[in-house]
């Protein structure tokens, strides 16, 4: 009888396909050639989130309404965009990873606006080379991101902004740490108020109304 013996990214990826949406998964002792293995097994078109930082690797399933959430925040920052013709590129959840930094992540969400020149028409961004995002976004509704906090900082993110299902909380960088802020410094006419509002209408209102919500407020601004 022969034996198969199977890699430990492998074994992860087996239990990834029996995770339930709304679930995370965290292994210990994991190397950086299992974790791009993972990456390489897993493909950036999943919706799932895996983050990395030095050995120790979580996998989160979201739920539909994290995505929602996620996707609503796009919306806003998108009409914001066009309405006040600031560049803003999106990323998605892209993966940020370092190997020199043993770190990696996956936000929900991050956009490129003060150095969206600098990355201009890339598809695949190298964060070893290129800036990282000027904004990242974190759906906190069941789950807790305040530990991927120190992998952000790693890759100096300027600003990340998370959302607990209550209120969104503005986080920026300063002296490799995250403080509190009232208002975004990257699009400094979102306040925490402001967004957590908006964001309150949901799922009272469709995403449609609450956009059209958002475009008159934008225009008494």
């Amino acid at each position: 009888m022969s034996t198969q013996i199977i890699s430990q990214a492998e074994a992860i990826v087996e239990m990834i396909d029996r995770m339930p949406a709304d679930t995370v998964l965290i292994q210990h002792d994991v190397s950086w050639n299992e974790y791009e293995e993972l990456l390489e097994s897993v493909g950036e078109a999943s919706s799932l989130r895996i983050c990395y930082d030095e050995g120790t690797l979580q996998v989160m399933s979201p739920s539909s309404k994290h995505e929602h959430v996620a996707k609503l925040i796009e919306r806003l920052v998108d009409l914001l965009s066009i309405r006040q013709r600031i560049k803003v590129l999106f990323y998605g959840s892209a993966t940020l990873k370092k190997q020199s930094e043993q770190k990696g992540a996956e936000p929900d969400a991050c956009f490129y606006i003060q150095t969206a020149d600098a990355v201009g028409t890339k598809d695949q961004i190298d964060f070893n080379t290129d800036p990282p995002p000027d904004v990242v976004v974190e759906i906190d509704i069941h789950h807790e991101s305040i530990s991927k906090l120190p992998i952000y900082a790693a890759f100096g993110v300027p600003e990340v902004w998370r959302y607990d299902g209550d209120s969104l909380t503005i986080y920026q960088l300063r002296d490799e740490q995250y403080v509190l802020s009232d208002a975004s410094q990257a699009l400094p006419i979102l306040t925490s108020a402001v967004l957590t509002e908006f964001l309150a209408r949901s799922p009272k209102e469709d995403q449609y109304d609450i956009v059209l919500a958002f475009e008159e407020w934008l225009k008494a601004q």
